[in-house]
């Protein structure tokens, strides 16, 4: 059964983390066993993990920009460039096939419009993403909310309610003015709400109410219904007056309408409603969802390249046939050879036709090349414009030099119609398998469904009708109906109903999984079966759905370092092809002037001067740096969603290419080896107690622990007593809670002592619950007999509890951990793949090496502390082998971030997957094989591009230089190497297209076991 993903938290991590970020609290010992499902409160959370991607980001602003004109690496290092030299940027990423920029920056010192204009002026069109346009994430920003406060009438009351305000959880600072009646407050919404701090001044005996917000979202909605003037009036007098709307700018053309709000002051939903009433039903909204902008932005990039194609094309093919098959034709030659003033028709035309495709439908390339010679750097556009601007206006100087003179030169206008033509459906092409290699993310995009059933209350609270809305309108709370065969449409949980529900398209469960009251739910699955109503707890970015796509985009932004290769190589081509170029002319030129070649070479040419630039023109255009800066970002978009199909979650290229040498894995024992399920097998007293005072008191004892085994203990004495197990159902809990107040002994001075147990007062004496080294601390001797049974459990693989009462030993619980089924098989998998495993636990040695034994890892690391953990990695690293850990817990952490590859079950903490490299969503140690051999044939992909690319120019360009003519009399015109060119690029796109192929490897192949 896949584990509940309700509350995982997949933040992107960039680059290294710095092991030292990670904290951890001293009894984070006591949290072995902790996984998400536990939901375990900590009084005081370690600092989240996200604090080491450097520098502080608390106070940073996020935004993505849509960058037009990149053409190869070149062009993203202009833009990085660009950005990052603006001060108060703290991050910038490019990516060439998203067009995108990810920055982060601080606010105070740079805003959006100097980054939007720092990438226009290198030479680029940069569009502020809608979307994007916020602040980090909710939970990492403190708001300032200002409030009326009512009934206020002396220093006194201003003091008393400032000292309430102060104490509320959250709450960072709180000033309140006696004149004004007004308050206002810094608080942090991820921990309390504005109506939380509402109630609290009224409980104090004002009255309060809410005002503003220093939060601001940005929203674009559609418009239905916009067709005059006066619409447009009645709309912006309905956004005018509504509270908490701070700006807005209506776009009568595209029939859309920018709103800027407070979120803490009106809803989404709020606004849309208010509009649709206030129009009387004329107007009706929707939103417009940022991801079907960027797939329509998509759409219209590949429509229009493919019209600049079709458009040369057109043009092209006339040029072509007039030169190459109408000569061939005496009725269309004599035509063509008519003067018209002092030129022949057939030239005529061909300068007019081409002429259009150079500078109208080629305008393209010269912007970018200006824009890029401007700021001292090249890209691709401008070979291809000193190409073609060679053969166009050679053929220009030669046509007005034989209308001057007589002497007609030949000339090549076709030429540089050609090549604009083949690099235009080069470009078309690689488009089109570009956005190809971002199918994984629509593919998630789409599974969100459009609308949601809403259950609409009465002033009763009885739900009276459903009323069908757009699911980005769902907030949290609202009470959703989900119908059978339909989509959940969000995050939450399930208050009325059974049904099973289809997850395999988020988790990657096989099983459909059942589902029934106080079950979580995932937007974005399908129900099978059932009728459910449902409660939304996430909705929008916070959604699983919604993490997993912005994980897997911000993995595709990211940089493998391999890439440095690349980006270094595009710096200095372009400079070294146009020499390359300047010196195939000038030695073909010399060689001719000396007469080092026959004339019978140039004899076609009429002489050395054309035939030295042919060559030289060739040189320039079937060069191509962008087949370079395409090796590794598609293969790495490719893969990233591959994985994401796999319920394995890549958290960028640097990740990926890590894994791929990863010559250790670490195996936490509990709940990354074994199923995190411990369960009592065995109970033993060893004193004349009796076995039902002796689980009274070992039960009395754990009531208070939060730790899971704990918990086992607590249902064990629980089954034991009353029999069944209650469900997990409220009225189960509610009616167990009351039984166990009703049974259990009271225990005072209730103490956990990290790595060891429980201690606690019972009737006034002392009681221990937990391993040895608590019993010896406290000067309890353990029993020969007792010894010797506590050796068994162990070599059984199980835990040995040991109870003291009143310092004597009195009993013994024995707890098991089943292994996961798959366990040892990919223990095995991993060996034939040259990994060697380890296996890290805070268990006591014999259990270890039981455990170790069963599951066939040799190298076994037992009663180590968390710290100890880290300090096991680093201990590996120092020969320079590359380590990868997996695990799920609290305590994981620090060895998670420690490792070069940290790979975190996707049921663990927030903690440990914010920690992590990786996320197993499925929570199957199997793929643990299917991210290492993904990473593998990943970079054997991206090793083959980077081959293919080099050889391409290493081939070709000597090629277009002549050297092969001498002998072969092999000589390549410019527009057969524009051709080579446009195509370089497109097969190494579809050579990390062949990556989508990829099929996870059979732990039978791996084993090579014939299975009959």
């Amino acid at each position: 059964m896949a584990p509940s993903l309700r509350d995982l938290q997949l933040t992107p991590l960039s680059g290294r983390r710095r092991p030292e970020a990670i904290s951890v609290r001293e009894d984070s010992g006591d949290l072995e066993d902790v996984r998400l499902l536990d939901s375990y409160d900590l009084e005081e959370p370690p600092p989240p993990a996200a604090d080491a991607r450097g520098g502080d980001e608390k106070e940073a602003k996020r935004i993505q920009v849509r960058v037009s004109g990149m053409t190869c690496s070149a062009c993203t290092n202009s833009v990085e460039a660009a950005i990052t030299a603006l001060g108060g940027v703290t991050r910038a990423s490019v990516s060439l096939l998203q067009n995108k920029a990810h920055v982060v920056f601080d606010p105070n010192l740079v805003k959006d419009e100097d980054i939007k204009d720092a990438i226009d002026d290198a030479g680029f069109e940069a569009e502020i993403l809608p979307d994007s346009n916020n602040t980090m994430s909710r939970s990492q920003k403190v708001l300032s909310g200002q409030f009326r406060i009512g009934g206020m009438t002396c220093a006194a009351c201003v003091n008393s309610v400032e000292g309430i305000l102060r104490k509320l959880p959250g709450v960072k600072r709180a000033v309140v003015a006696l004149a004004t009646s007004l308050g206002e407050v810094e608080y942090d919404p991820s921990v309390i709400s504005k109506d939380e701090i509402v109630h609290a001044i009224e409980d104090a005996g004002f009255d309060a109410a809410f005002l503003q917000s220093s939060d601001q979202d940005k929203i674009l909605l559609g418009v239905d219904g916009l067709s005059s003037e006066k619409d447009v009036h009645v709309l912006q007098g309905i956004l005018r007056n509504m509270t908490g709307v701070r700006q807005f700018e209506v776009n009568i053309s595209l029939l859309e309408v920018e709103v800027i709000f407070d979120p803490e002051a009106i809803g989404l939903r709020l606004i849309v409603d208010s509009i649709e009433r206030g129009s009387g039903g004329r107007l009706k909204m929707h939103v417009r969802n940022p991801y079907a902008l960027a797939a329509s932005s998509d759409a219209q990039e590949a429509s229009k390249m493919l019209w600049l194609f079709l458009s040369s094309l057109f043009l092209s093919i006339p040029v072509f046939f007039i030169r190459m098959v109408c000569p061939r034709i005496p009725f269309v030659n004599s035509i063509l050879r008519m003067h018209c003033g002092p030129f022949l028709m057939g030239d005529l035309l061909k300068w007019v036709l081409v002429s259009i495709v150079q500078f109208i439908i080629g305008k393209r390339f010269y912007v970018s090349a200006y824009r890029a010679l401007r700021h001292a750097s090249t890209n691709m556009d401008v070979l291809v414009v000193l190409g073609t601007s060679a053969s166009y206006f050679y053929s220009v100087g030669a046509l007005l030099y034989g209308a001057h003179t007589g002497f007609w030169p030949p000339i090549y206008f076709e030429t540089s119609a050609m090549i604009i033509t083949f690099v235009l459906f080069g470009k078309y092409l690689e488009v089109l398998a570009k956005g190809k290699t971002s199918d994984a993310i629509k593919k998630l995009v789409e599974l969100a469904p459009g609308t949601a059933l809403l259950m609409v209350k009465d002033a009763e609270g009885r739900y009276i009708v459903e009323r069908e809305i757009d699911a980005l309108l769902i907030q949290p709370g609202d009470m959703l109906k989900v119908l059978p065969g339909s989509k959940v449409p969000s995050d939450g949980i399930v208050v009325w109903g059974t049904s099973h529900v289809d997850e395999s398209m988020v988790t990657g469960e096989s099983f459909p999984i059942l589902k029934e009251i106080s079950s979580s739910v995932i937007g974005g699955t399908m129900n099978l079966h059932g009728v459910l109503h449902m409660q939304a707890t996430k909705v929008g970015s916070n959604t699983v759905l919604s993490q997993i796509i912005s994980l897997v985009e911000t993995a595709q932004m990211s940089k493998a370092p391999i890439q440095k290769f690349a980006d270094y190589v595009a710096g200095i081509f372009v400079p070294i092809v146009i020499t390359m170029s300047f010196l195939t002319f000038f030695g073909w030129f010399l060689c001719g002037s000396l007469g080092a070649y026959p004339d019978s070479w140039i004899r076609e040419s009429s002489n050395c001067f054309i035939f030295s630039l042919m060559f030289s023109i060739s040189v320039v255009v079937v060069a191509c740096p962008c087949a370079l800066g395409l090796a590794t970002p598609t293969a790495v978009m490719v893969a990233t969603g591959v994985g994401a199909t796999h319920g394995v979650l890549i958290k960028g290229g640097d990740a990926l290419e890590r894994a791929q040498n990863v010559q250790y894995v670490i195996f936490d024992k509990t709940g990354t080896l074994t199923q995190g399920k411990a369960a009592v097998t065995t109970a033993k007293v060893f004193t004349e107690m009796e076995l039902d005072d002796f689980l009274t008191l070992v039960a009395s004892a754990e009531a208070s622990s939060e730790h899971p085994l704990a918990r086992a203990i607590l249902d064990y004495a629980y089954h034991y007593f009353f029999g069944k197990l209650p469900t997990d159902k409220d009225s189960g809990k509610q009616r167990k809670e009351e039984r166990l107040s009703e049974w259990l002994l009271e225990a005072v001075d209730f103490s956990a002592v990290p790595g060891r147990g429980v201690q606690c007062l019972i009737n006034g004496k002392r009681v221990l619950v937990g391993n040895r080294n608590l019993l010896a601390e406290n000067g309890v001797l353990v029993p020969t007999e007792a010894e010797n049974f506590i050796v068994d459990l162990e070599m059984n693989a199980k835990t040995g509890i040991l109870v003291a009462y009143h310092g004597t030993f009195i009993g013994v619980l024995g707890v098991a951990d089943p292994l996961k089924r798959e366990a040892a098989v990919v223990v095995e998998g991993l060996k034939k793949m040259g990994v060697c495993p380890i296996m890290l636990t805070g268990d006591n040695w014999r259990t270890a090496q039981a455990v170790g034994k069963e599951v066939g890892i040799e190298d076994v690391r037992a009663e180590v502390m968390p710290a100890g953990k880290a300090d096991v990695v680093r201990s590996l690293q120092k020969d320079g082998s590359m380590v990868a850990m997996v695990g799920d817990g609290i305590n994981d952490s620090p060895a998670l971030a420690a490792a070069d590859v940290g790979m975190a079950i996707g049921a663990g903490t927030d903690i440990a997957i914010e920690a992590a490299d990786y996320v197993l969503v499925k929570n199957s140690l199997e793929d643990i094989i299917t991210a290492i051999d993904l990473s593998r044939k990943t970079f054997a992909r991206i090793r083959w591009n980077y081959f293919f690319a080099m050889a391409y120019n290493v081939i070709a360009i000597p090629v277009a230089a002549g050297v092969l003519f001498p002998f072969l009399g092999l000589k390549m015109p410019p527009w057969l190497a524009g051709a080579c060119m446009a195509f370089s690029s497109v097969s190494v796109v579809c050579s990390s297209l062949l990556l989508r192929r990829y099929r996870k490897p059979r732990l039978t192949t791996i084993l090579q076991i014939t299975v009959e």
